[in-house]
């Protein structure tokens, strides 16, 4: 390994049995050519933990640049060391908050040459955006792969060379990204329902700064929810509520419990409000902690008076969530609408397929192709097999089937008619016509109002292949297909309200939910506002993947997920109870129960769904 400038070099810190040992990071960088490139971190190890090297007497203006770009990857929060890169000027001012371009890799650099610079010499940094993040540490993935650039102008200060001009922004690869931050969802209300807004934290604790991850994810949540979902959720926190001056950092006590003072405008509050409050911030932590948060309390602007507490199940109740399911649906041989006891998903124990109740218990007058139940498991919403009609019916009693469909489809093809529908938590039903000729996105309010066309800003020329509304009815995950290949997208689902001044429902702002996959062949929506998706990657294998709604990737995966053509999670997030994921392949239906592997629990079958 060939030496390089002290300013060129990193320091990684690793946890070895309690002991923590220094090494001099030496990176492999090339010294000599007109490119020179910055390689981020070789994967992600949260075991490691990186410090920049402050610059070397008399360094050269390429080792200033080069060391700034590391110094940038450190896990310091207040970027100390970087800032002696800068002159005293941007060191003072550099400001890139919670701001983030995050590159498919590290960073290209070359000198300036084509013009004189009388200042001093000047480097164009370049790279391939991958997504940024924004002052609300949201994630946004770029969709067309933007180049990055920027010109780095250095000048001479105290007879060192120094940058005057650093980036907005921290520029990181995606490993330094990982290794760096963590995505938490921190929550708002929209209605009665809560919704998860996913942001991205520091994963170090600096107390001295308020930057330990549970502090930064509640600091998150007072500032409010992010640009994208903002136009429809709403806070119960008071604007310009804060933590109470002086607070560093937050700490949970013996009984698991987590005190918030906040300031003087969160001082008068009703009771109920004040729940809202703090059941907002038990589930945005907890998100964070896991299941060592017990409860919350808000403490008035003195530190010490309590303005009020929730405990799970107080905020359980308050949250609105949709209850666990009872049954795991699915279309079985015969084309009817059957399901299976979730319960008895243990392996020596084979679950049994019995016909839903009610009206498709007796021969219905068509065969179903794919069906949605709603989060009581009262009602169905099935599509005949020809794809033509939507027909809304009870699951319970012996009444007759409906009349007639609440939505119907002219398509020729099997491939332009109806999708499979889906149900939010609200009751409204929503299903997409594929036919050419009459192409569009249909809501059904409460599943037996008018049927509403919905505009979907942004779709342009692209067929809605498939469609999950989440639980919350303020997201919908679309499946766009284009020449052939399928892609991720989640819009936002705007009502006409007061806050948005919408005269009807529409979609607005699709982004893409799985930059990552070349193609998409299912997906589902999972418990914390996540998305479950089955596809591959450009010239890759297929695999199945939790997403984070906003395009991000989160690591964990599922085993075998060659061959399946559907999968369906529950968005219940009762944690004692776990449910199975389920899928569609040419072995039938299949069940993945948690820390198992997938097993088949009946021959044949399609189209398998939770409620929802």
């Amino acid at each position: 390994m060939d030496a390089e400038p002290t300013s060129a070099r990193i320091v990684r810190a690793f946890a070895l049995g309690g002991v923590a040992v220094l090494l001099a990071g030496c990176a492999t960088m090339p010294t000599h050519g007109e490119i020179r490139s910055v390689q981020g971190s070789q994967g992600v190890d949260s075991q490691v933990r990186v410090f920049g090297v402050p610059p070397a007497d008399k360094a050269m203006p390429d080792e200033i640049v080069k060391g700034f770009l590391e110094a940038m990857t450190s896990d310091d929060p207040q970027l100390e060391t970087a800032r002696k890169y800068l002159t005293e000027g941007a060191a003072g001012s550099w400001k890139p908050g919670s701001t983030v371009t995050v590159l498919k890799s590290g960073l290209g650099r070359s000198q300036v040459t084509s013009e004189k610079d009388a200042d001093g010499p000047r480097w164009k940094v370049t790279g391939e955006k991958l997504a940024t993040v924004d002052e609300r540490s949201a994630y946004q993935p770029e969709i067309n792969g933007a180049k990055y650039e920027w010109v780095l102008q250095l000048v001479q200060e105290n007879k060192q060379w120094r940058i005057a001009n650093p980036p907005q922004s921290l520029v990181l690869s995606e490993s330094d990204f990982q290794r760096i931050y963590m995505p938490v969802n921190k929550y708002y209300f929209a209605g009665s329902a809560l919704v998860a807004d996913p942001v991205y934290v520091r994963q170090r604790a600096d107390p001295d700064s308020r930057m330990d991850p549970t502090t930064q994810t509640v600091q998150s949540l007072l500032s409010g929810p992010s640009n994208w979902l903002g136009p429809v959720v709403e806070s119960s926190f008071p604007t310009g509520t804060e933590l109470r001056e002086g607070t560093k950092s937050l700490s949970y006590d013996g009984q698991n419990t987590l005190r918030v003072p906040l300031n003087e405008k969160a001082e008068h509050v009703t009771q109920p409000q004040c729940k809202k409050m703090a059941t907002q911030l038990l589930y945005s932590v907890k998100d964070l902690t896991g299941s060592r948060l017990d409860q919350v309390e808000l403490l008035h602007s003195d530190g010490k008076s309590s303005l009020c507490s929730v405990n799970d199940s107080t905020a359980a109740t308050i949250a609105g969530r949709p209850r666990a399911p009872e049954y795991q649906y699915f279309v079985d041989n015969e084309k009817r609408l059957v399901r299976m006891k979730i319960d008895n998903a243990s392996e020596d124990q084979q679950p049994k397929a019995e016909p839903v109740p009610g009206p498709l218990s007796t021969p219905a007058p068509f065969s179903i192709s794919s069906a949605a139940v709603t989060y009581d498991e009262r009602r169905a919403a099935v599509v005949s097999e020809d794809g033509h009609g939507l027909y809304v019916v009870q699951m319970s009693g012996v009444g007759p089937m409906p009349q007639g469909p609440v939505v119907t489809s002219k398509g020729a093809k099997a491939t332009d008619t109806l999708t499979a529908p889906s149900w939010d938590a609200a009751g409204d039903l929503w299903v997409a016509d594929r036919d050419p000729q009459h192409p569009g996105l249909w809501r059904v309010p409460g599943g037996v109002g008018t049927p509403e066309k919905v505009q979907v800003a942004g779709l342009n020329d692209r067929k809605i292949a498939a469609l999950k509304a989440s639980a919350d009815g303020v997201r919908i995950a679309l499946l766009l297909e284009e020449n052939g290949r399928k892609t991720l997208w989640v819009g936002r689902i705007e009502r006409p309200d007061a806050k948005t001044n919408a005269e009807s429902v529409s979609v607005r702002e699709l982004r893409p939910a799985a930059p990552q996959m070349a193609d998409v062949t299912a997906m589902s929506w999972a418990p914390r506002g996540r998305l479950l998706v089955v596809g591959r990657e450009s010239r890759g294998v297929v695999q199945a993947r939790y997403m984070l709604a906003d395009g991000s990737m989160v690591a964990a995966s599922l085993p075998g997920a060659a061959g399946l053509a559907a999968i369906a999670a529950a968005v219940s997030e009762e944690e004692s109870k776990p449910k199975p994921v389920v899928g569609y392949s040419s072995d039938g239906i299949v069940w993945l129960p948690p820390g198992a592997q997938w097993r088949t629990v009946a021959a044949g079958g399609q189209a398998p769904v939770y409620p929802g």
